[in-house]
């Protein structure tokens, strides 16, 4: 059996190395095409290993970018875009290997398995929207495109995070600080001249913590348009990605780029999409109007977009009498980490134990999973906001579960990446309960990735796996996260140990879908503008003027003509979700309806959860998730379940 590859990335020497991988590859495609008798075994394989070794080394830079980003990783990553970029984009594009894995599955289609069959299939899809049946000269502005966009969306990426490291605001008397958890003033506290100053920054914990318990207006104010005026130059950089993404499924053949983003996913087609989160916007939208007017009744003036976090918090302390900072040292760290293991333990049957190794950060920790005593993959955690670290929560792969050429099996591994509160030598990391709820869903992710027993890397752990599903497994276990049998497997207080009690938990499960139909709308505000925006192309002020229009149904405040929510859009911009940001609620119809039959069945003795295991996770991206759920369920997904999920009733 191979084990895990040492984390390491020599930056100095990064490109040339990169340019020696490439060079040797070529080499061995080339030999590989020249064989007489192609098969599975002697050429598809072969070009996986070669993959698999290629994004082992490519991996360590792009995690250190996000991680640990400096001046230096940001030069090698930029540098490397294009030569990687141009690598892929000539594979992807190149007709002889087309053409030989279309001939292995016509010859070998009775012999593989479902495994290596969804390989051949996958791959052919991927050959045929990359364009390699099309003439040279489209395959060549096809690969032009291809390099620019990786560069656009690395820039888009970067600005955001200087624009976010860039702003700071120095607070100096001390009753603008009122209302603020005592936590939060002492995050912000700092001696200069011998004066004690509170700075707030873009960065998740503080700016959260402003907007949800600064009394003063003109602060939350001043930092909301800070945050919504973030990265202005990206504004050109939206306009240049969506005029290529146009260009590019237009030469392959869609109409739109939406067009083509769906052919590699779970929805038919964009009108099912848009049918599917406009029918949501209808069922939702009462429900957050009354919300909304429980929200305004709290305060004297109009609400504004910057007053929504501060007023919903009084208003959830009203009605639930819950004050999200008395949850806080019940919920540190590493006792989440530890508890979310006992959890995962005793559903699935799996163990997490930590290991010494050196890791890019003091604070990230590496952890060896077992099932049955038997080492399976490894885990690498970074939980704590950072500077040098871009924002956000979120799970990568690193190694893939597969067996080599030669049989020998390859285990899998992951990253887990957070920004919660920054641990010191006084106070350890205390989460709100929001954090507790994103760790479970990353988890998710993980645990999909990291128990896979599927022996085809292509199709292994979150490989293969359709866009609008990818959020399942995810959003599955997110929803324990507000279970109190779970919660008190780890919420205990970090001074004196005493567990969260019954009242604490009843008040968490009560307040779970607090303003819920006014989040759906949030989010279906999200979806809606993604996918329209790739469904024609929409250039300069045309591109915020969709947005205003999707703004009239969705968003209940009218939003300042300041705010410029797209520029920071990182997850369609400089993230995969282009055409896609809609899978979330796509794949919550899922996670809904496999965690009610759960819950109705008991946790820990779950038929459904066993299957779960068996089907899912150790599936990967071997079958169409589509097939793998009614395995599961024994039927199609119910939509309702989301809605009652989310509490909202129609």
């Amino acid at each position: 059996m191979n084990q895990f590859v040492k984390f390491e990335c020599d930056l100095e020497n990064f490109i040339d190395n990169l340019n020696t991988i490439l060079e040797h590859n070529n080499k061995q495609i080339d030999n590989l095409l020249k064989q007489k008798n192609k098969s599975y075994a002697s050429f598809v394989k072969k070009l996986q290993m070669l993959d698999d070794k290629l994004e082992l080394f490519f991996t360590p830079l792009s995690h250190l970018n996000a991680v640990n980003n400096s001046d230096e990783t940001q030069k090698v990553y930029t540098e490397s875009l294009p030569i990687i970029t141009e690598y892929s984009t000539n594979l992807s594009q190149n007709l002889n290997m087309y053409n030989a894995y279309k001939e292995i599955l016509k010859n070998e289609k009775d012999t593989l398995n479902y495994e290596q069959l969804r390989v051949l299939e996958l791959n052919i899809q991927g050959f045929e929207l990359s364009g390699a049946h099309l003439d040279a000269k489209t395959k060549e502005r096809l690969g032009e495109i291809n390099i620019k966009k990786s560069e656009l969306s690395n820039e888009f990426s970067q600005n955001l995070l200087d624009a976010t490291n860039a702003y700071e605001k120095v607070i100096t008397d001390e009753s603008d600080l009122e209302g603020l958890p005592q936590s939060d003033i002492d995050a912000a506290s700092f001696e200069e001249d011998g004066v004690t100053k509170y700075k707030f920054t873009l960065q998740m914990p503080s700016y959260i913590a402003y907007m949800t318990y600064g009394a003063n207006s003109k602060i939350r104010e001043e930092l909301y348009k800070a945050y919504t005026t973030r990265a202005p130059q990206n504004a050109q950089i939206i306009d240049e990605i969506l005029k290529l993404k146009d260009e590019m499924a237009k030469l392959l053949g869609f109409s739109s780029y939406a067009e083509y983003s769906l052919a590699s996913k779970m929805a038919q087609d964009t009108s099912s999409v848009l049918s599917f989160l406009n029918k949501l916007v209808i069922n939702s939208k009462h429900q957050a109007k009354e919300e909304l007017k429980e929200v305004q009744e709290l305060s004297e003036k109009k609400l504004q977009s910057f007053d929504t976090g501060y007023y919903s918090e009084i208003l959830k302390k009203k009605k639930y009498d819950l004050d999200e900072e008395l949850y806080r040292p019940y919920f540190e760290k590493i006792s989440v980490v530890n508890g979310m293991f006992n959890f995962l333990h005793k559903l699935f049957g799996i163990t997490f134990k930590e290991i010494n190794e050196q890791l890019w950060d003091a604070k990230a920790t590496a952890y060896d999973l077992y099932v049955n005593n038997k080492l399976r993959a490894r885990l690498y955690l970074d939980l704590e906001v950072r500077k040098s670290k871009r924002g956000g929560a979120w799970m990568h792969n690193y190694q893939t579960h597969h067996k080599d050429e030669n049989g020998a099996e390859v285990l899998a591994s992951a990253f887990v990446v957070c920004n919660f509160p920054a641990s010191d030598e006084k106070t350890p990391s205390l989460l709100r309960h929001d954090d507790v709820v994103t760790l479970f869903h990353e988890m998710g992710h993980a645990i999909h990735h990291l128990l896979s027993e599927v022996n085809e890397s292509e199709v292994s752990g979150v490989n293969g796996v359709e866009w609008d599903a990818v959020e399942f497994p995810s959003q599955f276990l997110e929803n324990f996260a507000y279970e109190p049998e779970i919660l008190k497997m780890f919420a205990t207080h970090y001074k004196n140990k005493e567990i969260i009690s019954d009242d604490m938990c009843q008040k968490l499960v009560k307040a779970k879908n607090f303003l819920s139909a006014s989040g759906m709308l949030r989010q279906l505000e999200f979806s809606l503008f993604d996918f329209k925006l790739h469904s024609t192309l929409i250039q300069g002020d045309e591109v915020q003027d969709l947005l205003n229009e999707i703004r009239k149904d969705t968003a209940l405040i009218k939003t300042p003509s300041y705010n410029k929510f797209q520029n920071g859009f990182a997850h369609i911009f400089a993230g995969g979700y282009a055409a896609g940001y809609y899978s979330y609620k796509w794949a919550e119809v899922l996670s809904a309806d496999a965690f009610y039959s759960v819950m109705d069945e008991g946790i820990f003795y779950s038929k459904t959860a066993k299957n779960y295991l068996n089907i899912i996770l150790k599936g990967g991206g071997s079958r169409s998730m589509s097939e793998f759920f009614v395995q599961l369920m024994g039927r199609e997904a119910n939509p309702d379940n989301l809605l009652r999920l989310s509490g909202i009733y129609h």
